[in-house]
């Protein structure tokens, strides 16, 4: 992916560009695909990404359990692991607390959702919230009893895919955006070069 221009990158978060080339490319392959336009259901994850020293430390933080000091991504992707929209935070905050503005996003974004599958970070009172204000219903996927080291998960491995779609942009490895704001759109741009990809190749 080449570079892209800071003044352009300035615009994009306040002007909706690169999310509006994402939502007509998510269209366009899953219409290529043979499915509806307006996904009915997807699913919710997030990944924590080291923050270069370009990152002020009043947005970064520290994930405890990932041991990585930085940016949290948090993304919603459709049932094809097409990018619907993503959040970024300080590591250190819990996915069932930043899953609401996500899940306000996929609402205004994609109407027609009505079913996300996610991980066990997405228990508790976001479930029942979810379902009170978007009549979005969450299911939780979780590792089999007695499961230990990597096990591919019923539909969450859409989502991990994507997450791992967006690492292999250089700009993506890490975050090296001054604004969380920048880095979503990063990301936005990331998905856009691998829809576009996808969408030759149907």
């Amino acid at each position: 992916m080449g570079a892209i221009p800071a003044a352009s990158l300035r615009k994009c978060p306040q002007h909706g560009i690169s999310q509006d080339l994402l939502d007509g490319l998510r269209d366009r392959v899953r219409l290529a695909e043979g499915r509806n336009a307006a996904p009915s259901a997807g699913s919710i994850d997030s990944a924590s990404v080291k923050a270069a020293e370009t990152v002020p430390a009043a947005s970064r933080g520290f994930d405890a359990g990932k041991k990585i000091n930085g940016r949290k991504r948090h993304i919603a992707v459709d049932t094809l692991g097409l990018l619907i929209c993503v959040l970024v935070t300080s590591a250190g905050v819990q996915d069932r607390v930043a899953a609401r503005n996500p899940l306000a996003r996929v609402k205004y974004i994609c109407p027609s959702i009505r079913h996300l599958w996610a991980g066990s970070g997405y228990t508790g009172t976001l479930i029942d919230w979810a379902k009170a204000l978007f009549g979005i219903t969450i299911e939780i996927v979780t590792k089999p009893a007695g499961q230990t080291g990597f096990v591919v998960l019923h539909r969450r491995w859409v989502v991990e895919r994507t997450l791992a779609w967006i690492n292999r942009h250089r700009r993506c490895v890490r975050d090296y955006e001054r604004l969380p704001e920048h880095h979503e759109a990063m990301v936005r741009w990331a998905m856009i070069h691998t829809t576009s990809k996808r969408l030759t190749r149907v």
